[in-house]
């Protein structure tokens, strides 16, 4: 256990760069969108980065741009979890889906899929690499949850709930982990630039009549101040930092990355 009283060892000064050499990260949904932003980012400070994805072309390719591992895992299946590197100094879960339907027309199978993914699949993980955290004496665990783990939308009744339940599960690893210098937070965006959402606002644009411009002004941008699309990257750098040495102390936290959407 840390010792309360005493300072940690010597930080390095706030404008250096953050250096994950020797470190090693898994990331879940690492071969595309912001969880590739994320792997490239670990990798480029340093770390080795193990690259988790159901895509198997996918995650190899990014795995070689980033000098990592590509594992091919479908998340939904627990037993996936036990054949993944346990040997992790920071796990990023990012992996996830999206159904779109109202309360009565949810399918229950889909509901449950998701919650396989984005809550029971944290969890397991964290069980899975928290050993090797605790037993090193540092560890960091990164969520990537969502504005929606803060905020609700009609129609998204699974996701919704999953993102809530991952806040939750995120500060209970930060309460257990705090003795062993583990950190544990989540990352919350709103709409992220992503081939997914560019999708949606070409169909939305279509099915309406109008621009693609309104649809992210009026529709998906209407609760956000800042209207425009999140980068991938932007996300990866927020996840960057809460792995770096002036993060410490921030723990069981929520980082909303969601352009003063949930300000108002």
């Amino acid at each position: 256990m840390t010792n309360t009283f005493h300072a940690p060892a010597p930080l390095p000064p706030p404008s250096a760069a953050v250096d994950l050499s020797g470190r090693t990260a898994l990331v879940t949904g690492g071969g595309s969108g912001i969880g590739r932003a994320c792997v490239l980012a670990l990798a480029q400070a340093g770390a080795v980065v193990y690259v988790v994805d159901r895509d198997a072309d996918a995650a190899k390719a990014v795995a070689e741009i980033a000098g990592g591992q590509a594992h091919v895992a479908d998340l939904a299946d627990p037993g996936a979890v036990d054949l993944l590197p346990a040997e992790v100094d920071i796990l990023v879960n990012n992996a996830g889906l999206q159904h779109v339907a109202p309360l009565t027309e949810f399918p229950p199978e889909r509901f449950e899929l998701i919650q396989k993914v984005m809550v029971t699949a944290p969890f397991l993980l964290m069980r899975h690499v928290l050993p090797h955290m605790y037993a090193h004496g540092w560890g960091r665990i990164v969520n990537v949850s969502s504005v929606h783990g803060l905020r609700a939308s009609a129609f998204k009744s699974a996701y919704v709930a999953a993102k809530h339940a991952l806040e939750g599960l995120s500060k209970v690893a930060a309460i257990e982990g705090a003795p062993h210098g583990v950190t544990s937070n989540c990352v919350n965006p709103g709409y992220v630039r992503t081939p997914l959402v560019e999708n949606q606002v070409r169909d939305q644009a279509a099915a309406h009549g109008i621009s693609e411009g309104d649809v992210l002004s009026n529709v998906m941008l209407a609760r956000s101040p800042v209207k425009r699309l999140l980068e991938s990257e932007e996300v990866a750098a927020a996840v960057l930092w809460l792995c770096g040495p002036h993060s410490g102390y921030l723990t069981g936290a929520s980082l909303p990355l969601d352009g003063g959407w949930t300000a108002g």
